[in-house]
């Protein structure tokens, strides 16, 4: 999944904010002003349910910190 910002000033602040939370569950890397974060379970509901918490912590970075 990969989450595309204005600039890499946003991506690593996306990055640092996030990576509390997605340790041992998402792995991820800043390219350029991307945030790309992979995930491997067997388990797809694992992997769902892991997206979508990505993605509801993801929007609370944008609206607390205004980087979309």
């Amino acid at each position: 999944m990969t989450f595309t910002y204005t600039d890499n000033k946003y991506a690593e602040i996306a990055y640092k904010s996030l990576y509390p939370d997605n340790e041992g569950f998402v792995e991820s890397e800043v390219i350029d002003n991307k945030l790309v974060c992979y995930f491997e379970n067997e388990n797809i509901t694992t992997v769902l349910n892991t997206i979508e918490d990505l993605i509801q912590c993801e929007k609370m970075i944008e609206m607390t910190s205004e980087i979309v």
